[in-house]
C-alpha cells in the first residue's frame, strides 16, 4: 500500500482570498493558488484543475510506458497533455470533460497496437479510475514517426 500527501492551505475570503498548494516531495512548495486563477484571468499562480490535469497526464503517460514495455516495445519519448474542463450547470460547478492528448515515438509498433496500448493506459490507469465519475474523458492519440 502506496499513500502519497498534499496539503493547501487558504488565507482570506472566497474570491479575495489566496492559498498555497504543497506535495509531500516538494514538487510543490507554498505554490500560490486562488479563484482568479481559476475562474478568471490570473495566469500566475496555479488552479486545482491545472494540478488535476498534470497529475492525470503523467499517470496516463507513465501507464502507457508500462503498457508498451509489456507488450515488448521501448517508448522512445511520449508527451501527454490534459484539458480538464469546468463547467457551469445547474447544481453549480463541475469537471465535464477530461481531453488527454498524447505524441509518442515506439520505435517497432503498428498503429493498431499502439492505440490498444494507448486505451489501455486511458482506462487503467490510477488517476483514470478516481475519475470515473467525470461524464467524458476522451483520447487522441498520435505515433510519430
Amino acid at each position: 500500500m502506496i499513500e502519497k500527501k498534499a496539503s493547501a492551505h487558504w488565507e482570506g475570503s472566497g474570491k479575495a482570498g489566496q492559498g498555497t498548494v504543497s506535495t509531500e516531495t516538494g514538487a510543490l512548495k507554498t505554490h500560490p493558488y486562488s479563484f482568479r486563477s481559476r475562474f478568471e484571468d490570473d495566469t500566475q499562480p496555479t488552479n486545482p484543475e491545472e494540478i488535476l490535469g498534470a497529475a492525470h497526464a503523467a499517470c496516463f503517460t507513465m501507464a502507457f510506458a508500462v503498457g508498451a514495455e509489456k507488450a515488448g516495445f521501448t517508448v522512445e519519448q511520449a508527451d501527454t497533455t490534459a484539458a480538464v474542463r469546468l463547467a457551469k450547470g445547474d447544481a453549480g460547478f463541475s469537471i465535464d470533460r477530461i481531453a488527454l492528448t498524447l505524441q509518442a515515438k515506439v520505435p517497432g509498433i503498428d498503429e493498431a497496437k499502439f492505440r490498444e496500448i494507448a486505451e489501455g493506459a486511458k482506462k487503467g490507469c490510477p488517476l483514470s479510475k478516481a475519475l470515473a465519475a467525470v461524464p467524458e474523458i476522451t483520447l487522441d492519440a498520435k505515433l510519430l514517426g
